[in-house]
């Protein structure tokens, strides 16, 4: 676990810079930083500049804190995020997490690129996530619980708001959008899946598949904070005859050609909501 101290080490050296108080935390995956666009800026952090914080390895993960306002709410954005696949502990794949609970945020909005595992979505179409399958090695409350960061035994039954699914997706639908809703499954990574994987998954319930997402949900919920998560359909894995061949700059480039769409619609829920 993360140790209370170096959570409130990293937030003395955030709030030194600047005394800003975010509302919203916001993690943008793979091709999607371009989002930062839409936050009207007030400064920006390098990873390698923060105490305690890790450094991005994966291509299409830029490696800052932005802090700044979005319609009027302020809030700091992860562009890039970090992946158990890299060599990080788990603890340290969800530290900017709990960092963005100790500097008041009340939200976390998750994005990423995953694999499609549903007949009815296409390469460039948008999931809301309303549940999730944990298939990643490690859980990232595993160890001894510090009850200032939560209890030992976190409820899952709502991980993602519900009422911020039925925001986004009447969005989505005023904009003439394509926007599912389902299940993303949280695998390890690197490998994309095998035509095997694909199917088990999909029989398993799952609706999209990624590297990611999963850990930060549940840091995000043991200490309290809501959860919206979002993903771009970045290649397709079932049926079998939608299947292709896929490597990462192609992931990038889906999640930056669907990203104006997945900006409105995060755009637009920070408007709407209020806490």
């Amino acid at each position: 676990m993360n140790s209370i101290e170096s959570i409130e080490e990293t937030v003395k050296y955030i709030q030194s810079i600047q005394d800003f108080n975010p509302e919203i935390g916001i993690v943008l995956g793979s091709g999607l930083g371009n989002f930062s666009s839409e936050i009207d800026l007030e400064f920006e952090l390098a990873y390698e500049d923060i105490p305690n914080f890790p450094i991005v390895t994966v291509k299409g993960h830029s490696g800052k804190l932005l802090f700044g306002s979005i319609a009027g709410k302020k809030v700091m954005a992860m562009s890039g995020r970090f992946h158990y696949y890299e060599g990080y502990e788990m603890e340290q794949v969800v530290f900017p997490i709990r960092v963005m609970k100790f500097l008041g945020c009340k939200l976390v909005v998750i994005s990423n690129a995953s694999g499609g595992m549903n007949p009815a979505q296409r390469v460039g179409d948008l999931m809301i996530i309303t549940d999730h399958i944990n298939l990643q090695p490690v859980h990232p409350l595993r160890g001894k619980n510090d009850e200032r960061l939560g209890p030992r035994f976190p409820d899952m039954l709502k991980a993602y708001n519900p009422k911020y699914v039925e925001i986004a997706s009447r969005i989505a639908k005023e904009n003439n959008i394509t926007c599912h809703q389902g299940v993303y499954v949280g695998v390890q990574g690197p490998t994309f899946e095998t035509p095997a994987e694909y199917k088990a998954f999909h029989i398993l319930g799952g609706d999209a598949v990624g590297m990611s997402t999963v850990p930060e949900v549940i840091a995000a919920r043991h200490c309290g904070l809501e959860v919206f998560g979002i993903s771009v359909i970045s290649d397709c894995g079932y049926p079998p005859e939608a299947m292709f061949d896929i490597n990462h700059d192609m992931v990038i480039a889906a999640a930056k050609e669907a990203e104006p769409k997945m900006s409105l619609i995060i755009k637009e829920l920070i408007r709407e909501i209020s806490f």
